[in-house]
């Protein structure tokens, strides 16, 4: 039986972040790339600015969400934390962390879920997550 996010039954948008994390991009590029088209972003400068950064869903949680602006700040901050540590957890509780080296099993040598895997339920996350936006 399928599984949401079982590999073979993933998204579009899942397979694209899988092809894009198998050219060379980290998760939260493979992640955060796939959602470009919805914000008017180019994939080019999405990679560049998700360089340095692992968690590629809470990266577009924060884009949709935000009100915000350089000259006023951001009055939807707590809301956009609050809705990224949602899934978050959702993720932890599925993976059994959101820490890169954990997920590895860099330290225990026990491989909690592979990268691909983790880049699916990202996407479905990420998915769901607009879905309930209305988006």
């Amino acid at each position: 039986m399928k599984q949401k996010g079982d590999q073979r039954n993933m998204s579009t948008k899942a397979e694209h972040a899988a092809e894009l994390h198998q050219r060379g991009c980290n998760c939260a590029q493979a992640v955060a790339c796939t959602f470009c088209k919805e914000f008017g972003i180019s994939e080019d400068d999405m990679f560049r600015i998700a360089e340095g950064f692992g968690l590629g869903m809470a990266m577009i949680i924060g884009l949709d969400n935000s009100q915000g602006g350089t000259e006023e700040g951001s009055r939807t901050k707590g809301d956009t934390y609050k809705k990224i540590r949602s899934k978050v957890e959702k993720f932890k509780e599925k993976n059994g962390s959101c820490i890169c080296r954990e997920l590895k099993g860099v330290e225990t040598g026990k491989v909690l879920c592979s990268c691909p895997q983790c880049i699916a339920d990202a996407v479905a996350l990420t998915e769901e997550y607009l879905a309930e936006q209305g988006k």
